[in-house]
């Protein structure tokens, strides 16, 4: 009987070593991935003061953050939390260290978050994200938001899913700019919110919400038509163009969508990308491009990666203008999704490749030498010491490991080991010297 509940605490993710060498892949992909592309890696602290996370975060989220409690802390010692994303870390982080930064600044940060928003299925509060991010100090050229998208997509097709990825890209000026032509600013807010939530509610719900922010027929009509824009670059620019709506704010949002789409196009990734005017995003640091992934034959399970254009996020911490544009794949939800519908193709092999056993704590010396020297050349290698019988240690042995070699006086005076391939039964007579090619070090 358990003496205390066991359990992971609600939200909080905890995988058995083969599903765990899966996550790593994925993990260890996405790191290479954004090497690749130029993006240097760092890491910010969990723990940050309150006041910096909140500083430009919006909706629920203060109701969402873990506070940090320490019993030895004074009343007036500056409030503490979790962080809730990489954003706004990275944006203290810019601030704090620009002097010593290379501008444009490519980075990647790769961590857990927290949020304490309700657990439920694919859903944690103690969660993997997976950022990239370019920040500009005064001014960052809109291509840089074609280059964290398109590393981005590259990050998907190193999955080997089973299925497409189509991004969804819109531009928040072009939403932003509409109502100001409209003089709706004050509530635009609103108007956001109701098109964020869109996709999750019928046509005729998004209408009446719409309604009842006392909007006339005509300027319901209009938005309307406007989110239901989708589709490739052509049409949609034309069709945006043909609205022929009198504001510079509107324009340049057409106009950047018009460029990030472009460059998109030029490196092949037409069949990737899509613009679609429902995608705004919730977080209001947003201010330009935006865009959401999707899996367009699993669309039930929503939005696998996102992100934008942040112009103005740092000037809650400096007078200094750093620009940003960014995307965060969710890592632990989508694994979860991934996982759940068989959408991987690559099974990850999660045994090691070799256990050595010794008879007998004589042996332990050489059992540790050619474990060593397998290592040398670039293979896991476990050592079984408990003092169990034989047998005990073999089936041991064969849960963990692809090969099991048993090392005994005999062995050891004859200069030979009998290694067994436990998946297919095979045994060979192996040299004890270890060669570099795995295939080589079958002596027949």
């Amino acid at each position: 009987m358990k003496k205390f509940n066991t359990s992971p605490i609600s939200g909080a993710q905890e995988l058995l070593p083969g599903v765990q060498a899966v996550f790593n892949n994925l993990k260890t992909n996405i790191a290479n991935v954004y090497k690749s592309h130029g993006y240097f890696d760092v890491e910010t602290p969990s723990i940050e003061r309150t006041e910096i996370l909140l500083a430009k975060a919006g909706g629920d989220t203060e109701k969402q953050i873990y506070k940090v409690v320490k019993t030895a802390e004074s009343a007036d010692a500056a409030s503490q939390a979790l962080r809730f994303d990489h954003t706004i870390p990275l944006a203290r982080y810019v601030i704090e260290h620009e002097n010593d930064l290379s501008f444009p600044f490519k980075v990647s940060q790769i961590g857990t978050n927290f949020r304490g928003e309700r657990a439920q299925k694919g859903r944690f509060r103690e969660f993997y994200q997976c950022d990239v991010d370019v920040i500009g100090r005064e001014s960052l050229p809109i291509a840089y938001d074609a280059d964290v998208i398109s590393t981005l997509l590259d990050t998907f097709q190193s999955f080997e899913l089973n299925t497409p990825v189509l991004a969804r890209i819109s531009n928040r000026k072009i939403i932003a700019g509409f109502m100001e032509a409209h003089n709706l600013n004050a509530i635009s807010a609103d108007i956001m919110n109701v098109i964020d939530h869109a996709e999750k509610v019928t046509p005729e719900q998004t209408k009446v919400s719409l309604e009842e922010l006392e909007l006339d027929k005509t300027t319901v009509k209009n938005i309307l038509n406007l989110i239901e824009l989708n589709g490739n670059r052509s049409s949609v620019v034309t069709a945006l163009n043909e609205l022929e709506i009198e504001n510079d704010l509107f324009n340049q949002g057409v106009t950047e969508l018009d460029q990030v789409l472009y460059l998109l196009e030029s490196m092949n990734l037409s069949d990737q990308i899509t613009a679609d005017l429902k995608i705004v995003r919730g977080l209001d640091y947003y201010t330009g491009t935006v865009f959401e992934f999707i899996l367009p034959e699993h669309k039930n399970i929503g939005s696998v990666c996102g992100g934008g254009r942040y112009d103005n996020l740092t000037k809650h911490f400096s007078n200094k203008s750093f620009p940003g544009v960014g995307g965060s794949i969710g890592l632990t939800r989508l694994f979860y999704i991934l996982n759940e519908k068989n959408l991987l193709k690559s099974n990850i092999e999660e045994l090691i490749d070799y256990a050595i056993i010794p008879i007998s704590e004589h042996e332990f010396d050489e059992a540790m030498n050619v474990g060593q020297k397998l290592r040398d050349k670039n293979l896991s290698t476990t050592i079984v010491l408990t003092d169990k019988k034989l047998n005990d240690k073999l089936n041991y042995a064969s849960k963990i490991a692809k090969h099991g070699i048993v090392i005994g006086e005999a062995e050891i005076g004859a200069k030979t080991l009998q290694a067994k391939n436990f998946i297919t039964g095979e045994e060979n007579t192996v040299n004890i010297e270890v060669v570099s090619n795995p295939e080589d070090f079958w002596a027949n």
